[in-house]
């Protein structure tokens, strides 16, 4: 067959050549003196071809499972060259535009870049995607609202091991790889370290080979984007979307049907059918998920809302009525528009069911239809848990249980004990917080209304719950059975159901009858005085006409009590999630403990084989091979493999180096350097230069009274104040130079924190520009804290806060992030502070606070006025209220600490108490960091002991103990 040319321009001017040989599938492609080959690929069964840069050295096809199976035809390694890579940007930059073709400035060489890199990704998911569907292996599906991805470019590329190809082909271009990258605006698709672990996890499956997939939405304004005025936070719309995104492939065909509202009707076949409503679709946004240094390349697969176009009303539209034509289609839209909307109205708490209920419906339409595909004629339903687990991350997918309920019943003509059993067998759950408002719960009648079979399901699964509770405890003891049934049953404040009325009736009590002996009455006189009564007829009528005439007329009626209005109806979605799930997970030791004993305790008296911990952990390769490279070398020279970044276990080898001097003097080097590109940031986004000498003093995390970002602006308060009680040279001589850095985002509708960021900003406006102090003590707030201001300030951080209140924070994330960049920690004995402190050594974290058993009582003792606050705590408070920090009226943040009981009072986290131990250890933390060598040695073994905290590890135990999957390695 003749071979196919054409001919195009390129972006060197000096033109482009293709040439198409049908018969050997390669393309001999020519711009300007560069040369390469792109390789047209097959995916199998499939009418689709992808096109790649390859070198000339031979291909390898990857292994078909099936013997009988057409071939498949793919590439087993990438095109390393940067000659290759070149002219794939080069093509991508020509004819996958996005801008105009005048110029190859950064953002269209960001965007030729990513695109270039998609082709590999593509390439890799393609064959994964295959190798999975031809094996019918067991898959797992990570649900979450949250992916806080960041950057994708320089992790892809790292992962892919194509960096120094990247690098030098930019070059040749006349870009850096570093400004390149720094296009890229962050995926606002989270907010904190919910969605990040999520994204850790991705990639830990993805490197692992384990066979999964993410599932969540495609926020096209994610949370906001946060500005710092002199009124404190300001939240404006994200515009990460604005320019489009690269990595996404969008699934047009891949796209399901979501409903709201309707009602539901009993068919002629005695089913129930859910009809009428709101009818919108979600389609399919694929974003590629590499793995390190393998083939597998997994999914994300992100949910956008729209109605169809039959729903604009071209009538309407045309009679001037733009509003009303377009509201169908604006309806649907706007459940993907904005992660978490604020819920204080009643649409705002509508949007955001509708939120979860497309993420699990959408999901679960997808993942069966994919189990129904690969099992081909024969569809055995017992066997879907066998081939399907589904992780629900928090409480947010709770949906799914009634949702999976809904499809294998109404849909799939399965029996209820049936699809009850499969249900139980592929859902599980994890738990994130203690947090009551955090532990959902919807309104039953909104609840009825947007999903009304949903609610049917969801009493059904009361009812069997309710079943339950009776077969194990009886009733016998009815106290006993009304107490649990309080506490587990799903719907709250809910009558129970007709089966069980008779169950807690308790009977009515009759007052008993006192006879009088006849020997202590011998008349009717000694009853009633005789003077009062005429006969005894007259004992039975004394007449209220009598009474009034006695007593003269009522001036007002009596005031009868109001009365207690009746508690609103909710569904408990925690308690769904457990009753509806096989396994419950906590993520840190201590979190899951509390899980078991406080939060979910008459559960786990009940099925006390469901619970699980799972530590959280966090991907090695963003978190310190990619975003701190110079470290990374240390790390890998000292130890003598780089397989570190695979097996974590191995920085437990950096401890034998820890007193080792040349190691100290490589060690401060490579933390100055980072440092130094701290100092450029902070310059370029608040205008404050930092003295590199001084203690980077760092607490980035989400605004909430619960982290007690208030317990560190107080001490730095505490601490200007003492400086400027002392002379210069007493000063210098008794405090350490600092920078104290914080960084995150307050809900919008989060008053106290947003008070509180307001509060940091003020506090650093008057302490950076006071003459007296100088660089001894700076305070800088990071406006629109991310995933890339994270890599940033990580890496140069020296000391980190995670001092939240005791068995407040359920795991964090960032404190093992922190560890493992050779930072030492300030914390409580929280979340996985406790497991942190014990693999680096008790002398290398800084303790303070109350630990977690001493909460509930140092409440009461609160609440019982005894609490005596210690001077120091008075002392500052008032140094706040004289007006130090401008004129902003500080009594509601401040008076949140006073009082002995109330909302919003009675210092619920306990930052008054914690606050002498509090500064008492930061007094620790300068003495220490005197002595460089004694710090330099406390860094290196936090870095040896954050072995422990990797997603690998975490993975893997998920895996095992509650998905039961293993891991998939292409051929």
């Amino acid at each position: 067959m003749a071979a196919s040319q054409f001919s195009a321009s390129c972006s060197s001017r000096a033109g482009a050549f293709f040439q198409y040989d049908s018969r050997s599938k390669f393309i001999d492609f020519t711009c300007g003196s560069s040369k390469s080959k792109l390789f047209l690929v097959r995916t199998p069964n499939r009418r689709s071809f992808s096109i790649r840069s390859v070198s000339s050295e031979p291909t390898q096809k990857l292994k078909d499972p099936i013997a009988d199976e057409e071939a498949s035809t793919t590439l087993s390694s990438l095109t390393t060259d940067a000659a290759s890579v070149a002219s794939s940007i080069k093509y991508h930059a020509e004819f996958t535009p996005l801008f105009s073709p005048e110029r190859f400035d950064l953002p269209k060489a960001f965007f030729a870049t990513a695109q270039s890199v998609r082709d590999s990704l593509i390439i890799n998911w393609n064959a994964t995607y295959d190798y999975y569907e031809k094996l019918n292996v067991k898959q797992a599906y990570y649900l979450s609202m949250e992916f806080l991805q960041g950057r994708a470019l320089l992790n892809a590329i790292g992962n892919l091991e194509l960096t120094g190809a990247y690098a030098e082909a930019l070059s040749k271009l006349g870009h850096k790889l570093e400004q390149i990258a720094s296009q890229e605006p962050d995926a606002a698709l989270g907010n904190g370290g919910l969605g990040r672990l999520a994204s850790c996890f991705l990639d830990s499956l993805a490197t692992l080979n384990y066979p999964a997939w993410g599932y969540g939405l495609r926020y096209r304004y994610g949370l906001f984007k946060q500005r710092i005025t002199k009124d404190g936070q300001e939240e404006v719309a994200e515009d990460w979307l604005e320019l489009g995104n690269p990595w996404e492939i969008v699934r047009n065909d891949v796209a399901y049907p979501v409903k709201f509202y309707g009602k539901i009707v009993t068919g002629s076949d005695g089913k129930r059918h859910w009809i009428g409503g709101e009818d919108i679709r979600a389609v399919a946004h694929d974003v590629p998920i590499p793995g390190y240094k393998t083939k597998t390349t997994i999914n994300l697969r992100l949910w956008s809302t729209k109605a169809p176009s039959a729903e604009f009303d071209l009538n309407s539209f045309n009679a001037g009525e733009h509003t009303k034509a377009y509201e169908a289609l604006g309806n649907a839209e706007k459940i993907c528009y904005v992660l978490y909307p604020g819920d204080e109205s009643i649409e705002g708490k509508v949007l955001r069911l509708k939120q979860q209920y497309t993420l699990c419906s959408a999901s679960l339409q997808d993942i069966i239809a994919r189990f129904e595909r690969r099992s081909g004629a024969s569809v055995k339903w017992e066997e879907f848990p066998e081939k399907v687990a589904v992780q629900m991350n928090d409480t947010h997918p709770t949906l799914c249980i009634p949702e999976l309920m809904r499809i294998l019943v109404d849909l799939k003509g399965l029996s209820w004990k049936e699809a009850w059993n499969i249900t139980q067998r592929t859902v599980a759950y994890t738990n994130h917080t203690v947090l009551p408002e955090a532990l959902e719960k919807w309104s039953l009648e909104l609840m009825q209304k947007l999903l009304p079979r949903h609610v049917e399901i969801i009493e059904l699964i009361d009812e069997e719950l309710i079943r339950t509770i009776i077969s194990e405890y009886g009733t016998a003891d009815s106290e006993l059975l009304e107490k649990k049934l309080k506490e587990l049953r799903i719907l709250e404040n809910v009558d129970l159901p007709a089966a069980f009325a008779d169950l807690l009736v308790k009977p009515k009590e009759v007052e008993p009858v006192v006879e009088v002996p006849s020997e202590e009455i011998q008349n009717v006189e000694e009853v009633v005085p005789s003077e009062e009564i005429q006969n005894v007829e007259d004992v039975e009528s004394v007449d209220e006409e009598d009474k009034f005439e006695e007593e003269g007329p009522q001036e007002e009626e009596p005031v009868l009590p109001e009365p207690v209005p009746e508690p609103p109806k909710l569904v408990r979605m925690a308690n769904l999630c457990v009753v509806g799930g096989h396994a419950v997970n906590g993520v840190a030791e201590i979190h899951s403990e509390i899980v078991k004993e406080e939060v979910f305790n008459s559960f786990f008296q009940l099925w006390p084989e469901k619970f699980q911990n799972k530590t959280n952990g966090v991907t090695p390769r963003r978190w310190i091979r990619f975003c701190n490279p110079d470290l990374s070398k240390i790390i890998t020279n000292w130890i003598g493999t780089e397989e570190w970044v695979l097996k974590t276990e191995k920085l437990a080898e950096l401890r034998k180096f820890a007193d080792n001097e040349d190691l100290h003097t490589q060690w401060r080097a490579a933390k100055r350097s980072n440092k130094l590109k701290v100092v450029s940031f902070l310059k370029e986004k608040t205008g404050y230069s930092v003295s590199l000498d001084a203690l980077f003093d760092i607490q980035v995390k989400r605004i909430h009274e619960y982290k007690r970002q208030l317990l560190n602006i107080l001490g730095i308060v505490y601490r200007y104040k003492k400086m400027k009680e002392l002379s210069v040279s007493e000063r210098k001589e008794k405090f350490i130079p600092r920078v104290c850095i914080f960084g995150g985002k307050a809900f919008a509708t989060y008053v106290q924190a947003k008070r509180i960021v307001k509060f940091i900003t003020d506090v650093g406006a008057t302490v950076n520009h006071d003459p007296e102090i100088g660089d001894l003590l700076k305070v800088i707030f990071v406006p629109d804290y991310n995933v890339s201001v994270a890599e940033l300030l990580i890496p140069a951080s020296e000391l980190s806060q995670h001092i939240s209140t005791a068995g407040m924070e359920a795991s964090g994330t960032s404190n093992m992030k922190f560890a493992m960049n050779g930072c030492i920690l300030i914390g409580t004995l929280d979340g996985a502070n406790v497991e942190i402190r014990e693999e680096v050594g008790e002398d290398n974290f800084f303790l303070f606070g109350a630990r977690a058993h001493e909460i509930a009582d140092l409440r009461k003792e609160r609440a019982e006025g005894k609490f005596v606050p210690d001077p120091r705590f008075e002392e500052v408070k008032e140094f706040v209220r004289s007006g130090v920090f401008g004129p902003y009226n500080y009594d509601e943040l401040i008076g949140s600490l006073e009082g002995n009981e109330g909302f919003g009072r009675a210092d619920y986290f306990l930052v008054g108490k914690d606050f002498p131990s509090y500064i008492e250890c930061q007094e620790e933390v300068d003495e220490a960091y005197r002595d460089q060598k004694k710090w330099t040695r406390m860094s290196i073994l936090n870095t040896a002991g954050s072995y422990k905290f990797s997603s690998d590890r975490t993975i893997h135990e998920y895996a095992k103990d509650i998905w039961n999957i293993q891991p998939v390695e292409l051929p």
